[in-house]
């Protein structure tokens, strides 16, 4: 893979991370954010393919494909299955849609200053990409906190994973295939409990949200 070919591909799936972090909080509806999420590990999957392409490294396309499988596939799958039967839109987020992709812009600018030294201390074309890593990992954190929904907190917790990981493979041409297999299905294992968790309130006591787990608690 040629410089040139290799900068724009990395780019673009790179790029494609960013975009569906921030599609996330356009959205409003469950079956549409699955669909995204999805999507983005899928190109979390190419942006460690591309490496692994270009380094010719037989343990970053292995890793690679691990995280197609688990992210692109199979953590969709259990997230569409978790949503099911609930109601099928966000209808009471903490901080609304224009508000939303205003606070992400603000914090998409923010990475990029603070990541800043990172990216020259690289010193890499894909290093130069780390603050979209640093962006994704933010947005996560702002969809952690700002949605109501189980199973968009869920997604929040998956777009922090998916930053970290992000940047894990720009700065470092990734990380070990063991170390990648665990953490994936870690992150696959905490989706399936929840979603079973998910799963038994709603059958308990209905469709729940935050508001509605706090005066449980209560």
């Amino acid at each position: 893979m040629s410089g040139s070919s290799f900068s724009s591909t990395l780019t673009l799936a790179v790029g494609a991370v960013l975009v569906c972090a921030v599609t996330v909080l356009w959205l409003s509806s469950v079956r549409s954010v699955v669909r995204v999420v999805a999507t983005q590990g899928i190109a979390l999957g190419l942006v460690a393919m591309i490496l692994g392409l270009h380094l010719r490294d037989a343990g970053l396309i292995a890793t690679a494909s691990v995280v197609l499988a688990v992210k692109g596939v199979a953590i969709p799958a259990f997230l569409g299955k978790a949503g099911s039967g609930a109601l099928d839109r966000e209808r009471r987020p903490l901080v609304n849609v224009p508000a939303s992709l205003v606070a992400s812009a603000v914090l998409i600018v923010l990475a990029f200053t603070a990541a800043r030294g990172v990216a020259t201390f690289v010193g890499t074309t894909a290093g130069a990409l780390v603050p979209v890593g640093v962006a994704t990992l933010l947005i996560g954190f702002f969809v952690l906190v700002t949605r109501r929904r189980p199973i968009f907190q869920m997604v929040g917790l998956l777009l922090i994973d998916n930053g970290i990981a992000l940047v894990a493979f720009l700065c470092t041409a990734g990380v070990p295939f063991l170390i990648e297999l665990g953490v994936s299905l870690d992150v696959l294992l905490g989706v399936v409990v929840l979603m079973v968790l998910a799963q038994r309130l709603r059958s308990e006591f209905g469709d729940l949200d935050l508001d509605d787990l706090q005066e449980l608690h209560d």
